[in-house]
């Protein structure tokens, strides 16, 4: 498809500098444009042109003269927004994956309740005493176990598997092959056997929830495992029985939290972080990519490192290990020093 360049200004509001009638086939970031795209530059007198092959470019109002000569350019006041309306209009989403309704190779139990205007695809199994709300979409071979609970607007993703009694909100989304409800990983050992422990709780998703890819979610043994309103949980995360996730909590790939981890809101744990269990995570706590957590965390602390310690502690303690080995070298010549010192003397 080509468009010419004023289309696109026409799409986002914005003003051209240069040959409005450059026709473009295509929206791409910097390092990846040719001759038939349109970019986008935040700061284009700190970008390096020299690399870029793009026939026009976004930018902010009142940059397009900082730009190389013969590059046309749409200055509009958000060139990110701007470029994400572009983007979508060369490469629409496909909202409508799944069809309204209720496929005939679904297997839906009789005393399931199915809400209004639901899109449910072939192979989905829905348990019994289940309830699907309004708008909710379930993706082929979505796995819903008896008693669970859908709220409105909810999509799962294909192969998502929701275990016995586990509660959604409303408007999540839980992407493919992730799991919630599995049980915790608790056992009883006195007798020299490793016995299941309890199983009794569920999982209880709040609303407007993301869950990653390949995620999984453990039940509670007595109560529920909780995953606080608004919270988003990247890709091939666990989070262990008991567990209580705050409000908002962004919660990064492959990061693990033991069983009973408490946390406030607005907690940020970066890739790989490790949470032991029953410890506290306070409100507004930022946790550095593969920190293992050992103490509780305050509110508004910024840790990181194994163990992890506060952000300037942990700083401090790199800088003296990057002396180490000159250090060692003036130990040992001052060792070498005392030495010759001592046999002088004697």
């Amino acid at each position: 498809m080509q468009v010419r360049l004023s289309q696109l200004a026409d799409l986002t509001g914005g003003v051209i500098s240069g040959d409005k009638d450059s026709l473009i086939e295509k929206a791409a970031p910097l390092h990846a444009t040719d001759e038939r795209a349109v970019t986008f530059a935040t700061s284009p007198e700190k970008t390096d042109w020299n690399s870029v092959k793009a026939r026009a470019v976004v930018v902010p109002k009142g940059t397009a003269g900082k730009l190389p000569n013969g590059l046309a350019a749409i200055e509009v006041d958000d060139p990110k927004a701007a470029f994400e309306k572009i983007a979508a209009f060369f490469r629409p989403r496909r909202e409508n994956l799944v069809k309204k309704g209720i496929s005939e190779r679904a297997s839906v139990a009789e005393t399931a309740k199915i809400g209004a205007d639901v899109a449910i695809a072939p192979n989905v199994v829905i348990g019994e005493d289940c309830v699907v709300s309004d708008g909710v979409v379930l993706h082929a071979g979505v796995v819903l176990l008896d008693g669970v609970h859908i709220g409105p607007g909810t999509v799962l993703f294909p192969n998502v598997v929701i275990y016995e009694n586990c509660e959604i909100g409303a408007n999540c989304i839980i992407h493919a092959n992730s799991t919630i409800g599995a049980y915790g990983f608790g056992y009883e050992s006195s007798t020299g056997t490793h016995v299941l422990a309890s199983q009794y709780g569920n999982v209880v998703v709040e609303d407007n929830v993301e869950i990653g890819a390949c995620a999984t979610i453990d039940r509670g043994a007595y109560d529920s495992t909780r995953i606080g309103e608004g919270t988003k949980i990247d890709n091939h995360v666990m989070i262990a029985h008991n567990c209580q996730i705050g409000k908002r909590n962004m919660i990064c790939a492959s990061v693990g939290i033991a069983g009973s981890v408490t946390t406030g809101d607005y907690v940020v744990m970066a890739g790989q972080v490790g949470v032991r269990d029953h410890l506290k995570i306070g409100s507004g706590a930022v946790i550095g990519a593969m920190a293992g957590v050992m103490l509780d965390v305050p509110d508004g602390a910024k840790i990181v490192g194994i163990p992890a310690t506060p952000e300037g502690e942990q700083m401090r303690k790199q800088v003296a290990l990057s002396r180490l080995p000159n250090t060692l070298k003036e130990i040992k010549k001052l060792a070498k020093d005392v030495a010759e010192l001592k046999q002088k003397l004697n």
